[in-house]
């Protein structure tokens, strides 16, 4: 039993709720009995420990179990879910490298963790062949982002990019914007990048793009980028099916 705020380990997960604790120790925390149970079934030798104050899983876990005080684990626990964390290896993320793209890859620049995890979810769902992360982007691995991706974290190809979005010069590059043309009329190539702005801000004034638009009936705001995103991407897999 882990009792203990000074447990070299406690602090060693508690810094994995943060994406500098991630990048550091290359870990992962996983959160909720849906992604826990499919994770150990699907990459069990991914999985390094099992952290609980309650009933295990119905799964035998292969790794070591370790129980918590109820006041250290309700720390980890920031879902309230209850059920044991796991553990896991952080998949490593390839260096993006400028190249014509294959299929649609999708660019990133999503700050929020809950929007990048469920843009995570629509990249999969809509058979977006990579998703790339430049500077602006959060870390995937962080557990809101995990916890909203509902697994696509660990199936899709990601790759990551120290450059900002305003310095990526892409061919075949589209961007969704207010102002361009109308999606309902758009006819996909097969291979393209799909550029995604930070939130908010949108697409910066100096990138070479092709704008697209989702029309609307020009009532309120527009709309959230990761909607706006799920919409592109349902209608790129519509037009290859």
């Amino acid at each position: 039993m882990i009792e203990s705020h000074q447990n070299a380990k406690f602090k060693t997960w508690l810094s994995l709720l943060e994406a500098r604790g991630i990048k550091k120790h290359q870990l992962v925390l996983l959160s909720g009995a849906k992604l826990v149970n499919e994770f150990l079934r699907e990459r069990p030798e991914r999985a390094v420990e099992l952290l609980s104050s309650a009933k295990l899983p119905q799964l035998v876990p292969p790794v070591p179990v370790y129980a918590l005080a109820s006041p250290l684990f309700r720390e980890l626990d920031i879902f309230g879910t209850g059920y044991p964390l796991l553990v896991a290896h952080a998949p490593e993320l390839e260096d993006f490298q400028t190249a014509p793209p294959k299929g649609l890859e999708l660019v990133v620049a999503l700050s929020d963790p809950g929007n990048l995890g469920a843009l995570l979810r629509s990249a999969e769902a809509f058979g977006a062949s990579r998703v790339i992360l430049c500077r602006e982007a959060c870390s995937p691995f962080l557990p809101k982002a995990l916890r909203a991706a509902c697994g696509a974290t660990f199936r899709l190809k990601l790759a990551a990019s120290a450059m900002p979005l305003a310095e990526f010069n892409l061919p075949s590059a589209y961007g969704l914007a207010l102002q361009g043309d109308p999606l309902t009329r758009f006819q996909w190539p097969r291979n393209l990048y799909l550029i995604l702005g930070a939130e908010g801000l949108g697409l910066p004034k100096q990138l070479v793009y092709k704008a697209l638009t989702i029309p609307t009936t020009g009532q309120g705001e527009s709309l959230n980028a990761t909607v706006a995103a799920a919409i592109a991407l349902f209608s790129y897999h519509s037009s290859r099916v």
